[in-house]
């Protein structure tokens, strides 16, 4: 699809330059606005900026010229009133410590903070006031090409939340706001555990029967847990919740359903670099069940898998195994 002509001229940064980045950086471009794609090392920005293609993370999809890349964090915030920050959630901490407190953030990677929260409190933390978080079924493959596709931007800031949306959605693109931060944040985290279960089973072949199973009592658990955190029930089934979880588990491009297939099969299930943030997100969020007493059996046997304490074949026989009981 070809982009609309830029009708605002303030830049929308976007903080990382990875596949997801690269993608919104051209998203805000189809909705008529500029945009400044900050990546962390010079050499790679100089590079992206040079050949106007992602070839590592996003190759094919040729980089619109009203995308300015940069290596210098101060240059891509510069007169922004928020910026996306797309980096994966190991980044987020250091990131988040070079930015000021007065921008509003809007927080993309689903993944949890180095301590097991979210890192929507890990920046209220940190002194930021003003958060969102963008989520949803979104394969950056196909958000930069411009497919079709729909996503949330989650914000107790009404003001921030509607800046996001008009400053992302366009013909190709609808964004969808909320006010339950927490739903949208944690159920595009969980969902990730759920689309490795879903690789498992792929890898084990297992069948469409097991698949199906899988992912309607993995939405059942992703609501228990989400639920007692406080999330609108409402958000675990619209696009940040079942909407995600569906897109991740059954396409090619998710790399957690990938690297849980590769898992099954005894592969490394490391993509080349790219962050799976379901491998690391799996045993922080076992470890805050335990302690917290709550009976999250998918994320368990993930994580044990994962840990390599259990095979997927125990995995699979210990959630088989579990006392009868009513749906």
């Amino acid at each position: 699809m070809m982009s609309r002509l830029v009708t605002t001229t303030v830049p929308v940064p976007v903080l990382g330059a990875g596949g997801w980045g690269t993608a919104l950086a051209i998203a805000a471009t189809r909705a008529g606005r500029p945009a400044t794609l900050w990546a962390r090392r010079p050499d790679f920005a100089g590079r992206l900026s040079e050949v106007r293609e992602n070839r590592e993370y996003l190759p094919g999809v040729a980089l619109p010229g009203e995308v300015t890349v940069t290596a210098g964090l101060e240059e891509a915030v510069a007169g922004a009133s928020f910026a996306l920050v797309v980096v994966p959630s190991v980044g987020v901490p250091d990131l988040l410590d070079a930015l000021p407190r007065s921008l509003g953030l809007v927080l993309c990677a689903k993944g949890l903070a180095p301590d097991g929260g979210a890192l929507s409190d890990l920046a209220a933390g940190l002194g930021f006031g003003r958060l969102a978080v963008l989520s949803g079924p979104n394969h950056a493959e196909e958000i930069g090409r411009g497919l079709p596709a729909a996503t949330v931007v989650a914000s107790r800031d009404e003001a921030l939340a509607g800046a996001v949306q008009e400053a992302l959605m366009s013909p190709s693109l609808r964004v969808y706001t909320s006010s339950d931060l927490v739903g949208v944040e944690l159920g595009g985290v969980l969902k990730n555990v759920m689309a490795l279960a879903a690789g498992l089973g792929d890898g084990l072949r297992l069948g469409d029967n097991a698949k199906a199973s899988l992912l309607t009592r993995g939405l059942r658990e992703m609501s228990r847990y989400l639920v007692s955190l406080g999330a609108q029930e409402d958000t675990i089934y619209g696009l940040s919740g079942l909407g995600d979880l569906i897109a991740t588990a059954t396409s090619p491009h998710s790399r957690n359903r990938a690297a849980g297939e590769a898992i099954a099969r005894g592969e490394n299930p490391q993509m080349g670099g790219k962050a799976v943030e379901g491998l690391r997100t799996a045993g922080l969020l076992d470890a805050w069940a335990t302690a917290h007493g709550h009976d999250l059996p998918i994320v368990r046997a993930v994580a044990r898998v994962c840990a390599g304490e259990w095979t997927p074949e125990r995995g699979l026989s210990e959630l088989m195994g579990r006392e009868a009981k009513a749906e």
